[in-house]
């Protein structure tokens, strides 16, 4: 990738002229190269670069993209240490710092390196919290397959490997993305053992209140076979991720009114639980009876009469559940509902289900080669 540059002249005579201008804007740094070559100068010139950061002068971008085209020609086991150096100044936040330059010089870095090159993991890690301050997340490769391929390509250790995964997930979820924050948790919550599980208590009790929260999340019986969530058993949020998962509204009724505090503690809504277990009762009821009166709806759901039909319609919204009103018979018909766990039942029912349709299609193809010979 080409860098745009401060001027052009050999690369010595560039560092004199970055280690002149820092000197006008009254940086502590000499006006003299180092008698210690090119990685040197840049170390003295990086340290000294704060001052260009909050001008407003238009000279500014070619002088940070100078040295960002310094850094990118220097030999690799002489860049990490100034390329952190740099992020580390960059990612810095204060106020008229201009956040947009800032993204725009690491997007310079990162793309001006080889894609192999490890301490890409430090530029992208500094871009995404830039990107925080300035709401441009929606802006980053934030991709979960593309950051799986980097966490790859630049060989990260385990705990490289979580920061990152973290990073990525914190800010999905403050640019309200939050289905793809909920895979990219997983995938953090995924990649620890059983010797390791304790150490990500703190994730998996923030991934088991973003999914109860999301307004859009319905399933959660994956959650419960991470390890992580595993070893919170017998822990309040691990009772409470279970109701959720299987259990009826009753029984989130019962956990409410003996853990009220704790309900409130995590930041949920007792309103929106109750919303979200109605569904999720009603779907549970709709797996097992093809067809269920309104009395039983107004007992299980604990609903007025009144409220049925507008409910039936909020849950066909989900595309959760698919059914009818009869309201002559006052009963709702069901077509279709979402498993809210799929365990080895729900896998042994599709078994059947295609064995089923197998056997239906080969009875076709039957008759049809008796009416038709070469059918």
């Amino acid at each position: 990738m080409s860098v745009p540059a401060f001027i052009d002249i050999t690369e010595e005579d560039q560092a004199s002229e970055l280690r002149a201008y820092l000197k006008s804007k009254e940086a502590e740094i000499s006006e003299e190269n180092s008698e210690g070559g090119l990685h040197v100068d840049l170390a003295q010139i990086i340290e000294a670069c704060d001052v260009c950061l909050k001008d407003d002068d238009k000279d500014v971008e070619s002088v940070m993209n100078s040295i960002v085209s310094l850094l990118l020609i220097l030999e690799t086991e002489k860049q990490e240490a100034l390329i952190e150096s740099l992020c580390e100044k960059l990612v810095k936040f204060r106020e008229g710092e201009r956040p947009s330059l800032r993204m725009q010089l690491l997007s310079n870095l990162f793309h001006g390196m080889d894609e192999n090159t490890p301490v890409r993991y430090t530029v992208y890690c500094s871009l995404i919290k830039v990107a925080t301050t300035c709401n441009a997340i929606a802006f980053m490769p934030t991709e979960l397959d593309q950051v799986r391929k980097w966490i790859v390509d630049w060989n990260l250790n385990t705990e490289k490997k979580h920061t990152l995964l973290r990073l990525v997930y914190e800010a999905l979820v403050d640019c309200k993305k939050s289905e793809a924050a909920a895979k990219v948790m997983v995938e953090l919550l995924g990649s620890y053992t059983e010797d390791n599980a304790s150490q990500a208590r703190v994730d998996a009790h923030r991934c088991i209140v973003r999914a109860l929260k999301d307004t859009n999340t319905y399933l959660f019986d994956h959650l419960l076979a991470l390890k992580p969530v595993r070893f919170l058993e017998g822990e309040l949020i691990h009772d409470l991720l279970t109701i959720f998962v299987s259990a009826k509204l009753v029984s989130y009724v019962k956990f409410y009114q003996s853990n009220k505090d704790f309900i409130e503690s995590l930041g949920l809504s007792h309103e929106q639980n109750m919303a979200k277990m109605r569904l999720l009762t009603f779907l549970g009821m709709a797996v097992e009876m093809k067809e269920i009166c309104f009395d039983t709806m107004q007992q299980e759901l604990q609903i007025g009469a009144d409220d049925v039909e507008a409910f039936v319609i909020d849950a066909v919204r989900t595309k959760m559940v698919y059914c009818k009103i009869d309201q002559t018979q006052r009963k709702v018909v069901v077509s279709h509902s979402t498993h809210r766990t799929f365990g080895k039942q729900q896998w042994q029912q599709l078994v059947d289900t295609l064995s089923s349709w197998k056997q239906n299609l080969a009875s076709v193809k039957t008759s049809l080669q008796t009416l038709s010979p070469t059918a």
